[in-house]
């Protein structure tokens, strides 16, 4: 199964939207990387590759994130992992990861979960 990171300058946002995945897909692999050590606002390389780690399947990884240096902390981490496929959704990180996850839990592969996180930018909420 394709197992969801959530990256997010806050630990609380990004066990937030883990918390509302689980209620949805409880049997997903998906793990928090917010906030900084001392639980401050930022984004830590450690936590991050902890969580890809925590997840991590053949079937690969998908990686929501909110903005700026989660982008370019994950992308590092990436670089730290061969053998395995982590791919990073441009998806609203809540809508996104939720679509997502409910996808990988009917099994779809990695391409799948994220192009259905996609669609979460066109959603109407309205």
């Amino acid at each position: 199964m394709v197992g969801i990171v959530i990256v997010s300058h806050s630990q609380k946002v990004a066990e937030g939207v883990v918390e509302l995945c689980r209620q949805m897909a409880p049997e997903v692999p998906i793990a928090a990387a917010g906030g900084l050590p001392e639980g401050e606002i930022g984004t830590d390389f450690q936590r991050i590759y902890e969580a890809v780690e925590a997840v991590a399947s053949p079937d690969g990884v998908a990686i929501f994130f909110d903005m700026g240096s989660a982008l370019m902390t994950t992308e590092m981490v990436m670089e730290q992992f061969e053998g395995i496929t982590i791919k990073l959704s441009d998806a609203p990180i809540l809508e996104g990861a939720i679509a997502g996850a409910v996808t990988a839990s009917v099994g779809m592969d990695l391409d799948a979960v994220l192009e259905e996180a996609h669609q979460a930018v066109v959603l109407p909420k309205l």
